[in-house]
Formats: C-alpha cells, sequence, structure tokens
C-alpha cells in the first residue's frame, strides 16, 4: 500500500540508518520530515538496532545531521540489552563493537556466565566465537543486540549480527534472547513509553523483516521504506497490511 493516511496513528516510530541517514549524510527531506511531524503533534520515538555506538554517539550525530530528538525518545538495542544483563545478574562474555565496549565497563565481566553478541565486526574471529561457542555449550545463554542479517553504509553492504548468533544457536542447539528489532519485548518497551496503544503506533523501517515484520507481530501498523538497505525482491515479502513508499520523505499522515 502506499503512504499511510490513517487518523489513528498517534505516534511514529523511526530507523535510523537506512531511514533518516546512510552514513554520516541525511537522507533528502528527512530532517524537514521529522520536523514536520512534531509540529503535527505526533509522538516520535527513533529506534535502532544500530551496535556500533555508545546511545550517547548516536544522540549527538542525530543531532548535528539537524535532527530535533531528545535522550528520552532514543531507543537502542544495546541500552535494552544492558538492562537484561543487568536485571538477571549476568557476567557477560561481550563480542560487542570497540566504542560500545565502554556502556558496558560497569558491569562484572569475569567468570562469564552469558554471551552478549552485537557488531563486533573483526571481533568476530573464529577464536572469539569458538569461545562463544563453548559458554552455550555450558549451558549460558546467548543474548543478541538485535537480529539483522545485514544494514548497507557508504561502503555498501556488510553482515551484521543476525548471522552470527545464528550460526551460534544452530551450532549450540539453543535459542538467543534478542533485545532488540524484531523482539515483540523490546517494541512494547517502546510503546509503553508512548502512552497510546500499539495499534496506534506506525514503525517505519528499511527493513521487511526486523522493522515492519517484528512491529506487526507486535501489533503495531509499520511501513517500508526503499531507500537503505531496501532490496526490490523485499516487496514480494511485505505482509499485507503494511505501506511502502519510496523514501521518509514522501510520508504524508494528514
Amino acid at each position: 500500500m502506499d503512504s499511510p493516511s490513517n487518523p489513528n496513528i498517534k505516534a511514529v516510530f523511526l530507523d535510523l540508518s537506512g531511514v533518516l541517514y546512510i552514513g554520516t549524510k541525511a537522507l533528502p527531506g528527512a530532517v524537514e520530515t521529522v520536523h514536520h511531524l512534531k509540529q503535527q503533534g505526533f509522538i516520535l520515538r527513533f529506534v535502532t538496532n544500530t551496535a556500533s555506538q555508545p546511545s550517547e554517539m548516536i544522540l549527538q550525530q542525530l543531532i548535528q545531521l539537524g535532527f530535533d530528538v531528545n535522550e528520552t525518545e532514543l531507543f537502542t538495542a544495546p541500552r535494552a540489552a544492558k538492562q537484561y544483563l543487568l536485571h538477571h545478574q549476568l557476567r557477560p562474555y561481550c563480542l560487542i563493537h570497540t566504542l560500545l565496549k565502554p556502556e558496558f565497563e560497569d558491569i562484572d565481566q569475569t567468570d562469564p556466565n552469558c554471551v552478549l553478541l552485537g557488531d563486533a565486526q573483526d571481533d568476530l574471529t573464529y577464536q572469539n566465537l569458538n569461545r562463544a561457542f563453548n559458554l552455550l555449550e555450558q549451558g549460558y545463554p546467548l543474548i543478541g543486540i538485535g537480529n539483522n542479517k545485514y544494514y548497507k553504509d557508504p561502503e555498501g553492504f556488510k553482515l551484521d549480527a543476525g548471522a552470527f548468533i545464528h550460526a551460534l544457536e544452530w551450532a549450540s542447539d539453543t535459542r538467543a534472547i534478542i533485545t532488540g528489532k524484531p523482539d515483540k519485548t523490546f517494541f512494547d518497551e517502546v510503546v509503553a513509553s508512548t502512552g497510546v496503544p500499539a495499534n496506534q503506533c506506525l514503525m517505519i523501517g528499511d527493513d521487511v523483516r526486523g522493522d515492519v515484520e517484528g512491529a506487526i507481530n507486535a501489533g503495531l501498523q509499520a511501513a517500508l521504506v526503499r531507500t537503505g538497505k531496501f532490496k526490490p525482491h523485499d516487496e514480494t515479502l511485505l505482509p499485507d497490511t503494511a505501506w511502502i513508499f519510496d523514501s521518509i520523505q514522501k510520508l504524508s499522515l494528514s
């Protein structure tokens, strides 16, 4: 379906990379669209699985690009992962991006009793993955920061953490706990912050699985944009109730 025009939508959830920006450049019309949505009175949430930057860095990047956003509107999968570790008093073996490590420094990581896996990039070596595998073989849980297959940056498509999470799941006969999209618990947390029902929230993303299907399975409305990681084949996977439009610039909720 084309761009949504549903008067019941009260809150809009926006994926970041591929929807609002790619690399260090805002996509055409993205800043203006966010500003217009706020002027119209929509509740906005900026929702991302990005696991290569701490929350503060993501927030500052959005502000530098010109987006009107504050800390309470930003929901990240790494932040959700940290809350899960603290709540369950877990000591993680962290396979995460170098820039993200300071965000977890205040959590005890001695004698690990779980594996935390995110976008560790060059640290996803055989040696490190095998250590993670052996921890899982002892019955410890695998916690994934998001579960995306791939992402797109200015250099092109790149494998995301989901590919490595699935490899460890398969090898160890376990099921990962996912703290970002498409997990329903993550969407539920974002919805709860708005004070409106899930069916009055619209998720907009460039990932037909993680953004669109994940949101619909959590009771939200959803739309796919033809930017970022979008591929033409994604249109054949789009749920019947979802919308699709060329870019965030084409969004119209009036």
